[in-house]
């Protein structure tokens, strides 16, 4: 197996109704998806896009609006999308005043971004923006790598199980949340091996001298 390759993950999506005090939650799960990925440079940028795609939802569709973020790239573009039901109520980039109220989240998103648009399709809407990705980034880290592309794909279906924890800051936030569903997977992985009635033990044995072996053989 050739590590060095690219492996493209499948989207990330995350259904919500949408409400401000979900902005925050939302962007912290984000940042956690894109940290998996590698995407470390655009975190900030998608981040606060994203809270200010969900926050439209909330200003000019309204609360409590079903409702789901999107973020997907191919290597070279990371796209961030929210989907919503209203097809009528279209976001629009201010040019007047710094005090009007209406467009200036777009005006961010305009400005942050590489680019942005609202796809139409029957009864809903998708209101997204692109970020370029510089390849530089992951071939310095040397990654993401298949394994980790996998394990990203895994721990998606992790993401939301953690307690909430919104007294801690959100440095501390990301990485407990990223622990933890860590944990939850190789939890659950060591059940499945009891179940079947394996060695445990050689099992953990086993997949640390894998790890060990790759290790080693990535250094220069």
């Amino acid at each position: 197996m050739n590590d060095s390759l690219w492996q493209m993950t499948r989207p990330w999506r995350l259904p919500f109704q949408a409400a401000a005090d979900q902005v925050g939650a939302l962007r912290r799960a984000l940042r956690v998806h894109l940290e998996y990925w590698g995407l470390h440079e655009l975190v900030d940028s998608a981040e606060l896009c994203a809270g200010e795609l969900v926050a439209n939802v909330v200003r000019h569709v309204g609360p409590d609006t079903p409702s789901t973020l999107v973020a997907s790239h191919d290597g070279s573009h990371l796209r961030i999308e929210v989907h919503d039901p209203d097809a009528r109520a279209l976001p629009t980039l201010a040019c007047g005043s710094l005090e009007a109220e209406d467009g200036r989240g777009m005006a961010l998103v305009d400005a942050m971004s590489d680019r942005w648009g609202v796809e139409l399709a029957g009864d809903r809407k998708v209101t997204w923006c692109e970020f370029r990705i510089d390849v530089t980034w992951t071939e310095r880290r040397h990654m993401p790598l298949p394994r980790l592309a996998r394990a990203a794909d895994v721990l998606n279906l992790y993401g939301g199980s953690g307690p909430s924890r919104q007294s801690v800051d959100q440095g501390r936030v990301t990485a407990v949340l990223a622990e933890e569903a860590a944990i939850n997977a190789i939890t659950d992985l060591l059940y499945w091996f009891r179940a079947r009635g394996w060695d445990i033990d050689d099992a953990l044995d086993r997949a640390q001298s894998h790890f060990e072996a790759e290790c080693e053989a990535r250094l220069p």
